[in-house]
C-alpha cells in the first residue's frame, strides 16, 4: 500500500511539475513571439503606408524586389526556403529543428513584397515566426519534462502564439494551431500551453501598439428558418470550392513555370514585369498588399 501511494504521489508530482514547466514555457514563448509579431506588424504597416504614398514609383521595382528575396534566401536561407513545409515536417516528425534564421528571412521577404506592391498574406509568416521561436525554446525545455510528443506540443504552442500575436485573435489561433498539423484531429495535450502563449502574445503585441484589424458589423442574422440554413450551406460550399481552386491553381502554376523556366532569376523577372504592369493598370494598386482594403469594401 505504501509503495502504491508513493508511486501515485510520484506520478501526481511529475504531472504538476510538467504542467508548471509548460505554463512557464507558454508565457516565455508568448512574450518572445509577441515582441517579434509587433515588430513585424508595425514594419508591415510602415511598408504599406510608404507604398500607398509612392505607389506609382515603387510598383516598377517589384521585379527587383523579387530578385532580392531570392538572393537573401539563396545566400543565407537555403535550408529554410521551404517555409511552411518545414513547419509541417517538424509537426509530422520528419524533422526536429527549425533554424531561428527562418524568422528574419520571412519578415524581410514579406516587408519587401509589400513595399513594392506584391500581394501576399501575413498569416504564414506569423505561423513561421511562432513555430521557429517555440521550437528553439522547446529544445531548451525538453530536458526538464518527460512528455510524449513534446516537440509537436511546442510547435502548436508557437503557431498559436504567432497567429494570436499578429491578429490578436488568441482563441481562434489556438484552435487553428491545434488542428492544422493533421486536418480533422485536435491535439488536446497542447491546449494549455497554446492558450497561455496565444493570449500572452496577443497582449504583448497589443501593449506594443500593434493595431488589430477589425470590421464593426452592426447587422445580425438569426438562423431561424430553412432558407437561412440553405444560404449558409451554399456559401460554405462556394467558399470551400474557391479556396480549393486557388490552392490547386497555385500548385499547378508553380510546377508549370518551374518546369518551363528553370532559372529562378529569369522566372521572377519574366513574371514580375507583367504583374507590375497589371497591378499598375487595374484600379491603381487596389489589388496590392494585404487586401484589407478589399475586406472593408466588401462590408
Amino acid at each position: 500500500g505504501i509503495i502504491m501511494i508513493k508511486t501515485l504521489f510520484k506520478h501526481i508530482s511529475k504531472y504538476y511539475k510538467d504542467t508548471f514547466v509548460l505554463a512557464i514555457a507558454g508565457v516565455a514563448v508568448g512574450v518572445l513571439v509577441g515582441l517579434v509579431d509587433a515588430a513585424f506588424g508595425l514594419g508591415l504597416n510602415a511598408c504599406t503606408a510608404i507604398r500607398t504614398k509612392y505607389f506609382w514609383y515603387l510598383i516598377w521595382f517589384l521585379p527587383l524586389g523579387g530578385v532580392f528575396i531570392w538572393f537573401i534566401y539563396h545566400q543565407f536561407g537555403k535550408s529554410v526556403a521551404n517555409g511552411m513545409k518545414m513547419v509541417f515536417h517538424v509537426g509530422l516528425g520528419k524533422n526536429s529543428k527549425l533554424p531561428i534564421r527562418m524568422v528574419p528571412l520571412a519578415v524581410i521577404g514579406t516587408w519587401t513584397t509589400h513595399l513594392f506592391g506584391g500581394s501576399a498574406g501575413r498569416e504564414g509568416v506569423a505561423v513561421q515566426i511562432g513555430a521557429a521561436v517555440s521550437n528553439n525554446v522547446g529544445r531548451l525545455v525538453d530536458k526538464t519534462i518527460d512528455i510524449e510528443n513534446s516537440r509537436k506540443m511546442f510547435l502548436i504552442t508557437g503557431m498559436a502564439a504567432g497567429f494570436g500575436g499578429l491578429f490578436q485573435t488568441p482563441l481562434a489561433a489556438v484552435f487553428f494551431a491545434m488542428e492544422v498539423i493533421v486536418a480533422g484531429y485536435l491535439e488536446y495535450d497542447a491546449l494549455l500551453p497554446a492558450l497561455i502563449a496565444a493570449y500572452t502574445a496577443s497582449f504583448t503585441s497589443h501593449f506594443l501598439e500593434l493595431e488589430k484589424f477589425a470590421v464593426d458589423i452592426q447587422d445580425t442574422w438569426t438562423v431561424t428558418n430553412l432558407r437561412s440554413m440553405i444560404s449558409l450551406i451554399a456559401l460554405g460550399l462556394a467558399f470551400g470550392l474557391a479556396g480549393r481552386c486557388f490552392s490547386v491553381l497555385l500548385q499547378k502554376a508553380k510546377k508549370l513555370f518551374g518546369e518551363k523556366i528553370s532559372n529562378p532569376l529569369i522566372r521572377i523577372g519574366v513574371m514580375a514585369i507583367p504583374l507590375a504592369a497589371l497591378l499598375f493598370v487595374i484600379h491603381g494598386g487596389r489589388y496590392t498588399g494585404l487586401g484589407t482594403n478589399l475586406i472593408s469594401a466588401y462590408f
